[in-house]
């Protein structure tokens, strides 16, 4: 009796938490699933090293005539392509959660409702910027060498942090919307690999067709790229980085509320 009293007792319940505060404890839920299952770091720190290796060198000699000068090219580029790609692991990880049925038990909580999805990307963040860190010291490693300095490359990595957590809500719309992670894992690559490949990341856009430079400088990953590598080489194009932000702005405009309205009718 004594403690089914103390269950039923009138005290003031606690605060309920704010929405900043409850998105950091589900980000901080993503930060606890690394840690338990350490394979998830394959993707932001394998896979950027592979990538960087594997284009340096086969591509490096005969584009540019030399590992290095191709490499000062590429860098940024490469670095733009590993971190995009990473995104859709977004929607893949929240197709899973759902499927499990853990986003069910987080909406019977008595927190701010899209704090568990909010949280979620608030977590990839991080996973962005350790793949961005690892490709940075793997090139300082083979010889490149920002004219930016380390400024620029904490400015350049800022931007396309921000930049990937606008385009991450794409995949997380896709996450809520398709049955299984397979298929979000497909309709991803099916449009990463073209936006990533047909733009300015390994090569300059004016030796490619004409048909193909119109492709190319509509893409959003040539501008972002092309941002990147300008804060880094120290000699910014402010037109560049207005576009990105803007397009970063517009992404979480359109793609946020339309994540949200499907996340509360599923």
């Amino acid at each position: 009796m004594t403690s089914l009293a103390a269950v039923l007792t009138r005290e003031e319940r606690p605060s309920r938490p704010s929405a900043l505060a409850a998105s950091l404890t589900f980000g901080w839920r993503a930060m606890l699933k690394i840690k338990h299952v350490p394979e998830q770091l394959f993707d932001v720190t394998a896979f950027p090293i592979i990538m960087t290796l594997m284009f340096t060198y086969l591509f490096g000699g005969a584009l540019a005539g030399s590992t290095r000068e191709y490499l000062q090219f590429l860098l940024p580029g490469i670095m733009v392509t590993s971190v995009v790609m990473i995104t859709m692991y977004t929607g893949v990880g929240l197709n899973t959660d759902i499927e499990k049925g853990v986003f069910d038990r987080f909406r019977t909580l008595p927190v701010w409702r899209p704090a568990a999805l909010v949280g979620m990307i608030f977590g990839d963040v991080l996973r962005y910027i350790l793949a961005a860190t690892t490709i940075m010291l793997v090139g300082l490693i083979l010889g490149f060498r920002p004219a930016g300095g380390p400024v620029g490359v904490v400015l350049g990595v800022a931007l396309l942090v921000v930049f990937s957590f606008a385009f991450s809500w794409i995949w997380t719309m896709f996450g809520l919307l398709l049955r299984s992670e397979k298929s979000v894992m497909g309709v991803s690559m099916l449009v990463l690999f073209p936006l990533t490949f047909l733009s300015n990341v390994f090569v300059d856009p004016g030796t490619m067709p004409g048909w193909l430079q119109a492709f190319v400088s509509v893409n959003p990953i040539t501008h972002l790229v092309a941002a990147v590598r300008s804060v880094m080489r120290g000699d910014v194009d402010g037109g560049e980085v207005v576009w990105v932000l803007v397009a970063s702005g517009v992404l979480v405009g359109v793609f946020g509320p339309l994540t949200m309205r499907l996340y509360n009718r599923k």
